[in-house]
């Protein structure tokens, strides 16, 4: 998988909780309100992946996708912090256990998908018998 399409998968998935977040509450605010809460995590997202070197295996789901699940959860707690923002042990719960599940999954789910299309490369060369091209 291409380091961008990796790191797209990982902002989509942000932009989601945030998303979801946002509207669980009932939250306005307008595109503002939007960024205000998603700046914290996407920066921390993108350190994430400076400080891992992501793009040099980032679909892999160790360590690339659990740093990166680590770095984002907590620095975007702490950028939330140091900026005025809510950090309630519940949000901090929600958050960590949504962005697993986004951050961690996707890549779970492209290895999964990769193990099985290898299957797809084998074929019969003899009744009974099996041989990987």
């Amino acid at each position: 998988m291409r380091a961008w399409t990796a790191g797209g998968l990982d902002i989509v998935s942000v932009l989601v909780f945030v998303a979801i977040g946002r509207a669980n509450h009932e939250e306005s605010g307008g595109v503002a309100g939007f960024a205000g809460t998603a700046w914290p995590f996407l920066v921390s997202l993108a350190i994430g992946w400076l400080a891992l070197r992501a793009w040099r295996r980032p679909a892999a789901l160790v360590p690339a996708g659990v740093g990166i699940w680590l770095v984002t959860v907590a620095g975007g707690m702490a950028l939330r912090a140091v900026s005025g923002q809510g950090t309630a042990l519940a949000f901090v719960i929600v958050a960590t256990a949504f962005l697993a599940m986004e951050l961690l999954g996707w890549r779970l789910a492209a290895r999964l998908a990769a193990r099985s299309g290898g299957r797809s490369g084998e074929r019969s060369a003899t009744p009974g018998r099996r041989e990987h091209v």
